[in-house]
């Protein structure tokens, strides 16, 4: 099946512009270099996933007039990925399932239903909650989702382990250092990769550009984005110094693969 992934943030956890700074990329007239925080949604015939919901969420739906949600699945539990789930709640209230269900590894569920009390206690009282409902993915499970089918794929991101996924032909790796040797055989035949790039400097938990390199070297896809980015990569200057099927991701690109 034809596919459309939808970068919906491409920046770091800061965002960029990030607050109180004005340099070059920051300050930057290029609206590639205006990069909220990182998520994509995976589109194919009327369906439509999210992998992650950070706290740009609302405004990056209502630019790419996201109207209906089938499911969300979840990276990890840092701010940057799950702030916008209280966004799913006007999705959620005409979900033909009568709810949004939620996909995450069991540390990271637990932090998301204590974040969101309000919203997964048995307790609550708040009638307009999001109408959702958290189911437990670990290690290298799959799920089929009308059709399509979403493999997790464990990496590190310094100590934490946290979940890419792979769909069809394409996958999904921010928040990222090491991908385990478990991991390698399950990201083999790639069209397409969207994988971290934090900045050029070296990182205790995400990627650089050297290391970044490298990964697709090792993985081999035929085309390759960069995302997880902070204001050290200004978009066309960095572009400029990479190989031709290796790219900047920006916010709002879409890209057509096979599911």
């Amino acid at each position: 099946m034809q596919a459309i992934l939808t970068i919906l943030g491409s920046g770091t956890s800061m965002g960029v512009p990030t607050l109180g700074c004005e340099c070059r990329v920051c300050t930057s007239s290029d609206p590639r270099d205006r990069r909220t925080r990182p998520s994509i949604a995976v589109h194919w015939e009327d369906h439509c996933v999210l992998i992650d919901t950070g706290p740009d969420f609302r405004e990056q739906a209502l630019r790419e007039k996201l109207r209906h949600i089938d499911a969300v699945f979840y990276t990890h539990s840092h701010a940057d990925h799950i702030l916008g789930l209280d966004d799913l709640r006007p999705l959620s209230f005409h979900h033909p399932n009568d709810h949004i269900p939620l996909y995450a590894d069991d540390a990271s569920a637990r932090i998301i239903e204590k974040v969101f009390d309000y919203t997964f206690s048995a307790e609550s009282k708040y009638p307009t909650r999001a109408r959702v409902r958290m189911h437990r993915m670990e290690g290298h499970e799959s799920l089929t989702i009308h059709g399509a089918t979403f493999q997790r794929i464990p990496l590190l991101h310094g100590e934490l382990e946290v979940a890419g996924f792979r769909f069809g032909s394409a996958a999904y790796l921010t928040d990222m250092n090491v991908i385990p040797e478990t991991s390698l055989p399950l990201l083999q035949n790639l069209d397409i990769v969207i994988i971290d790039a934090l900045r050029k400097t070296p990182h205790p938990s995400h990627a650089n550009v050297d290391q970044a390199l490298a990964w697709i070297d090792r993985l081999q896809p035929r085309r390759a984005w960069f995302t997880h980015m902070a204001h050290d990569l200004l978009h066309a200057e960095t572009e400029s110094e990479l190989p031709p099927h290796v790219r900047l991701a920006y916010d709002g690109l879409r890209i057509p693969f096979e599911i």
